[in-house]
């Protein structure tokens, strides 16, 4: 019984650890395949323009938000700082909401 303590112990902690990673990989592609935020504002956040006016908004999903820009010009201030424009809206979703 000793050596099954000795020898193993590093073998069973390994295989521990191993199954206790799996668990937690499936764990976290489990909340990516969660639905998006929605995006509720009806202005785009960069530039403030109503949501359509310049045709169809460009709709993606950052971070597990749903984002509605007005054109693909907007993109680009949105990649150059999107925790500005997440912030917005999130902050305008609050307000539609009440």
């Amino acid at each position: 019984m000793k050596l099954f303590n000795c020898v193993n112990r590093p073998v069973i902690y390994g295989l521990v650890l191993g199954m206790a990673a799996l668990a937690s990989t499936a764990v976290a592609a489990d909340t990516t395949n969660a639905p998006p935020k929605p995006d509720l504002l009806t202005t785009c956040p960069v530039s403030g323009d109503k949501l359509g006016e310049m045709g169809k908004p460009l709709v993606f999903v950052y971070q597990g938000q749903e984002i509605k820009l007005c054109c693909s010009g907007c993109k680009k201030a949105f990649d150059n700082n999107p925790a500005k424009y997440i912030k917005k809206i999130r902050e305008g979703d609050k307000d539609v909401k009440n």
